[in-house]
């Protein structure tokens, strides 16, 4: 559930009436702009859904008469009814007003365009009421990219997070991260309430990250871009030397590109994290250093062949 008042809160949106009604939740992401309930169609009117008019609707409504009005409004006024929004700043109807008033539902007016309007609540009610998952592990913002840093326990991942805070990058969470869909193609990362801004550093305690290193040391969430894994080397550990392997893993039914870095006395993870980051974002925009190194090295070869040829004649 989400209460319209955080929806005119989060969105800057105007109360034009009902203030003492912004209690009120909604459920649903999607959003109807009753056409054929303002004709008195309302076999499949979605009640429980925020009700938006625009342009269309409002001046279909100016060419009613009062009764047909009052009569439209009482219907489209259910108990269920979380709010209605007026786009592009229009006039409210007066018939609209008392009916709301009555079931206690409120309006809320913009003076946003109506398709504009509608996306931003959509996608910011998709955010809201997307089914959320923990995962174990440190989420940082590195030069514009969500890293996830995961690892087994005592591998250094708060540590490597705060190192990489002192470098100026920014924390979302630390060992609890609360992971959600967007869409087909994007998993969001945010903190817990109860954890945020904060960090555990063994043998230090809790730490608010905000308070020692300001504002814009923080996030309050980030689009997972790569997840990095720290693992203790071992020889009998195999790592990707060339960057050509194509891992991913699996978060909130989203494939997310995943590297392994391994982690050994003497190596400054967190500066190969902002490479790797760098790294990913640099073949994101079609540069790719193992395909370049592998180039070489065909040039090479065809080189070498062509001078042993040379040499055999």
């Amino acid at each position: 559930m989400v209460q319209i008042k955080d929806i005119v809160n989060q969105l800057h949106l105007d109360v034009y009436s009902g203030d003492d009604f912004l209690n009120r939740t909604v459920s649903s992401s999607e959003i109807s702009r009753p056409g054929l309930e303002l004709t008195g169609y309302f076999n499949y009117y979605p009640y429980d859904r925020i009700q938006l008019l625009g342009m269309k609707e409002i001046t279909f409504i100016e060419k009613m008469t009062v009764a047909e009005k009052t009569i439209i409004f009482k219907k489209l006024c259910n108990d269920d009814t979380p709010c209605f929004v007026v786009a592009r700043g229009l006039s409210v109807p007066e018939e609209l007003v008392k009916a709301a008033n009555r079931q206690e539902i409120p309006i809320i007016q913009s003076t946003i365009s109506t398709s504009r309007l509608s996306g931003m609540i959509s996608n910011f009610l998709e955010s809201q009421l997307a089914e959320r998952v923990s995962i174990h592990g440190v989420l940082v913002e590195v030069y514009g990219l969500g890293v996830l840093i995961q690892g087994s326990s005592g591998i250094g991942k708060s540590e490597t997070g705060l190192e990489l805070i002192k470098k100026g990058h920014r924390l979302i969470a630390d060992d609890r991260v609360d992971i959600y869909r967007q869409d087909e193609r994007t998993v969001i990362g945010e903190s817990p309430k109860i954890l945020e801004h904060l960090m555990e550093i063994r043998g230090v305690g809790i730490i608010d990250v905000m308070n020692l290193f300001g504002a814009s040391a923080v996030r309050n969430h980030a689009h997972i871009s790569l997840v990095v894994n720290l693992q203790d080397w071992s020889v009998d550990n195999t790592f990707d030397r060339l960057g050509s392997g194509t891992e991913s893993i699996d978060l909130a039914h989203v494939p997310v590109p995943k590297i392994s870095i391994p982690v050994s006395t003497g190596r400054n993870v967190a500066a190969i994290i902002e490479v790797a980051a760098m790294n990913f974002r640099a073949k994101t925009m079609g540069y790719d250093a193992t395909k370049k190194f592998e180039n070489n090295l065909a040039e090479l070869i065809a080189e070498n062949s062509e001078n042993g040829k040379e040499f055999d004649k």
